[in-house]
């Protein structure tokens, strides 16, 4: 068991700085980033069992020899609120600790996509107000703003919403990768994903790679809507489009650049193809972590490595290559009951 405790434990550091690290600068991830995406996801989720499991097996230490015996032994105690005699504090302390961390990172989730939801809801309520159908795009509303502006708002009635700004800075072609782009956060279900990230941070704000985890999985989604745009246009067109919304607002290399903006991101999480405006100031709505991260202080985060892959052609991973980040993941996922379920 204290092997058990001390495996969990190293698998969490390693799941905590190094690998997040190394994936987060790996180039791969730009070729094939729905592989990357699922892998961030299943090292999110490893490395939270993992602290969780580290400290429940090092507090079972005190109620058998084996983490199975010590669940049922535990069970057992706990009609009777009592502790074995031979316990230590600091098991008892550990068991505490993983029971509060599992019960945190849980009511936090809930609380994330509460909020979210409320917000949703009122931001939807604003677009309503203050915008009108698009007359030739099924699904699309129209705000009446001179700022370049692209977001989606989620849910049983999603929509795609644009500004008029943005309709006459673009060509057909460009709106239309704007809209696909769009849409491809709707149907993949962005939001989600980011959600789930945001909440990890937030429940463990001092923790710096639940940030950095966020960063980067805010810049996958968007290369993945970006891929499922390139179905409808041609590289060069998407680019274009994607540098015009961004210049709008300064040089792409500009602090006040971004690769992601919305008025319906507070809501969704999910950021868009252009720039990062003012412009959602005139919905009430509030500006999101995932704008955020490609705002002033990320200018080119998001903006540059996505102009990058469509501009320089680069292969995706092959099948095997995919099979085994694939295989990998979910490994990681699997590992972490397995060595409860060995010790």
């Amino acid at each position: 068991m204290p092997t058990t405790a001390l495996a969990l434990g190293t698998l969490a550091l390693a799941l905590a700085w190094p690998l997040p690290i190394l994936l987060s600068r790996a180039r791969w991830p730009a070729r094939s980033p729905g592989f990357a995406l699922v892998l961030w996801q299943s090292i999110a989720l490893t490395g939270g069992l993992s602290m969780i499991g580290a400290l429940f097996a090092y507090g079972l230490l005190g109620f058998g020899t084996s983490p199975l015996a010590g669940i049922r032994s535990l069970s057992d105690h706990a009609g009777f609120g009592v502790v074995p005699t031979g316990m230590t504090f600091d098991q008892v302390l550990a068991l505490a600790a993983s029971i509060l961390l599992a019960g945190h990172l849980l009511l936090n989730l809930a609380a994330t996509f509460f909020h979210a939801r409320v917000q949703l809801l009122r931001h939807r309520h604003l677009v309503a107000l203050l915008s009108e159908p698009s007359a030739d795009r099924p699904g699309t509303r129209v705000i009446d703003h001179e700022a370049p502006v692209a977001y989606c708002l989620p849910g049983a009635t999603s929509a795609t919403v644009l500004s008029r700004g943005l309709i006459s800075l673009l060509d057909a072609d460009q709106l239309r990768a704007v809209v696909a782009h769009e849409r491809a956060h709707l149907l993949q279900r962005h939001h989600v994903v980011l959600l789930a990230f945001r909440s990890w941070r937030s429940a463990l704000p001092w923790f710096p790679i639940a940030t950095q985890a966020e960063t980067a999985v805010g810049l996958l989604v968007e290369m993945l809507a970006d891929d499922q745009a390139r179905r409808q246009v041609d590289d060069r067109t998407l680019a274009m489009a994607i540098a015009l919304v961004g210049s709008a607002h300064g040089p792409v290399s500009g602090a006040s650049t971004t690769g992601a903006s919305t008025t319906g991101a507070s809501t969704t999480g999910a950021s868009t193809t252009g720039a990062r405006t003012t412009g959602a100031s005139t919905t009430g709505a509030q500006e999101t972590d995932a704008a955020a991260l490609a705002g002033p202080d990320h200018p080119l985060d998001l903006l540059t490595p996505r102009l990058r892959r469509l501009m320089v052609a680069t292969p995706r991973l092959s099948r095997h290559q995919g099979f085994g980040v694939l295989a990998a993941s979910a490994g990681l996922l699997a590992l972490p009951a397995l060595l409860l379920l060995l010790g």
